[in-house]
């Protein structure tokens, strides 16, 4: 982790043993989780300069991870096609979400909700009740691998991105879409909205 505007490093830390896919800030900042081609999700600590936890339970890649706006779960998605989430403060999986038929890419949860959104190799999108682990609502669309998808500022609307370069614009009530645009030829690695919703 490096400091601006100056770049100078705060903190190393080794434990993963393989590629890092992913990482996401606690939202105190005092911690962060990574995920890793190496199947295991892990919680380093600032003021101890280490990793304070590892989280083993992955059969294979951990594409992403997501820290729940409360600091005490984190939701972790996988190439065994299943997403977790993990209690922090008892170090175990709660649930395992099952329902994706390929890869889960992305994960995050919409800040101060229980709603939790992943994005798959099977070309949907889907909602969970992270409360129950169970999946709320899928979306149908896309026609290659789903990359990456993230919410909106109010959480009404989802954008997603795909293999081919496609994004899609979603309406989260209507559990439809609302624009498709073709940014290819090239993949749609990650999307995001800005402040004001510019895509």
């Amino acid at each position: 982790m490096w400091a601006f505007p100056n770049g100078n490093i705060i903190v190393t830390g080794e434990g993963h043993t393989d590629w890092l896919s992913g990482c996401c800030f606690h939202p105190s900042g005092t911690k962060l989780v990574t995920s890793s081609g190496d199947t295991t999700v892990r919680i380093w600590d600032f003021s101890k300069g280490e990793c304070i936890l590892t989280l083993e339970g992955h059969a294979s890649a951990v594409w992403g991870c997501s820290w729940h706006s409360c600091g005490d779960f984190v939701a972790s998605a996988s190439m065994d096609n299943t997403s977790k989430i993990w209690d922090i403060n008892s170090e175990r999986c709660r649930y395992t979400m099952r329902g994706h038929k390929d890869s889960v890419n992305s994960i995050e949860f919409l800040p101060f909700s229980n709603t939790i959104l992943t994005c798959s190799a099977d070309k949907t999108l889907s909602l969970w009740d992270a409360r129950m682990g169970l999946c709320a609502h899928t979306f149908y669309g896309h026609l290659h691998s789903c990359n990456h998808a993230t919410f909106n500022m109010r959480g009404d609307t989802i954008v997603s991105c795909d293999s081919y370069g496609v994004m899609k614009l979603w309406d989260v009530r209507k559990v439809s879409p609302m624009v498709s645009i073709d940014a290819g030829p090239h993949p749609g690695n990650q999307v995001a909205f800005d402040p004001s919703d510019i895509v």
